[in-house]
């Protein structure tokens, strides 16, 4: 098809494909549920961006010339391709699906939740694949996230980009852990913040980062700084480096109550002006309305539903709290 400088709109195609396939003004005027002018007008306004009369008289009728015979068959498929293109998104069938799901996940959080995401996509979308994969600097985080190399991240740091979506997810309490024999272990009374602030300690954030950090970014919010005397690259290393050590950890309730409940560790309520560690979802707009990664949202959020649900029995029952979920 010769360049026409953008002339030929969708309703001009259309109405060019009726033409030939109907080889009548009448007709095709009647199935646009247009009047039979203005299709005349459409077909005069086609023979002069073509250059070329598209029907032709052949007796009592109408026949297509050979541009036109050539022009039926091109604009059936670029129609065809358009049609596929914008119509509505098809629904998304977890059980057939092989997409796979990149996430960022809070690493205190993973101990708990992350089981329950794995076993809950193996059951509904048993073809797809999950990579979890670490957090990124902060401006790495957004390209990933826009770009689509990363669908989706469980947050959990005060203050999370504006220009993300967002929605909540859980609220845990905050633990330190300390090792037997830590000064703090037979503390009998609750620990202040200024005490907290004495001690020496262990934490998965480094002073580059402590913004992104649940605990460091809620002590800058309260213009206060605490002294990270070892940071680890894996929360797995954590309980190794603060068995035997003069070191506090600070994390939330799920995982403080895990490494306990292995090793000679002693749990301290955290000072109350860290408040809670909350936790939630972002993803980008480029990935909101996508039908995979909707489900996959709502499939989080159920499991963070019955967390709570489980959480709140077990505080009835005198119990722990999401760390017992499992």
């Amino acid at each position: 098809m010769q360049a026409v400088n953008g002339a030929l709109d969708v309703r001009l195609l259309r109405t060019l494909l009726l033409l030939v396939n109907e080889c009548s003004v009448s007709r095709t005027a009647e199935i646009l549920g247009q009047t039979q002018p203005t299709v005349s007008l459409a077909l005069k306004r086609l023979r002069e961006l073509l250059g070329d009369p598209i029907l032709v008289r052949s007796g009592g009728s109408l026949v297509p010339t050979e541009r036109g015979l050539e022009l039926r068959e091109t604009v059936k498929r670029l129609l065809a391709e358009m049609d596929s293109h914008l119509s509505p998104v098809p629904s998304f069938d977890p059980a057939k699906t092989d997409r796979r799901f990149r996430l960022v996940a809070a690493n205190c959080l993973g101990a708990v939740f992350l089981p329950l995401i794995f076993r809950a996509i193996a059951r509904q979308a048993p073809r797809a694949r999950v990579d979890v994969v670490p957090m990124p600097a902060h401006a790495d985080l957004m390209a990933h996230l826009a770009d689509g190399n990363i669908d989706l991240v469980i947050g959990n740091w005060p203050n999370p980009p504006e220009q993300l979506r967002i929605a909540p997810l859980l609220s845990t309490a905050i633990q330190c852990v300390v090792a037997e024999g830590h000064p703090l272990a037979d503390l009998d009374e609750p620990l202040t913040m200024r005490r907290y602030l004495e001690e020496s300690h262990l934490s998965p954030t480094s002073d580059e980062s402590l913004s992104m950090s649940p605990i460091d970014g809620r002590l800058l919010e309260l213009g206060l700084r605490r002294r990270i005397a070892a940071a680890v690259p894996e929360y797995a290393i954590v309980p190794h480096v603060l068995a035997g050590s003069d070191l506090l950890f600070t994390t939330g309730a799920p995982f403080a109550e895990q490494i306990a409940r292995g090793m000679p560790f002693r749990l301290l309520d955290a000072p109350p002006e860290l408040g809670r560690m909350e936790f939630y979802l972002l993803w980008h707009d480029c990935k909101h309305h996508s039908a995979a990664h909707i489900w996959l949202r709502q499939l989080l959020k159920s499991i963070a539903a019955d967390l709570k649900m489980r959480d709140r029995a077990l505080e009835n029952a005198g119990l722990t709290g999401l760390a017992a979920a499992e």
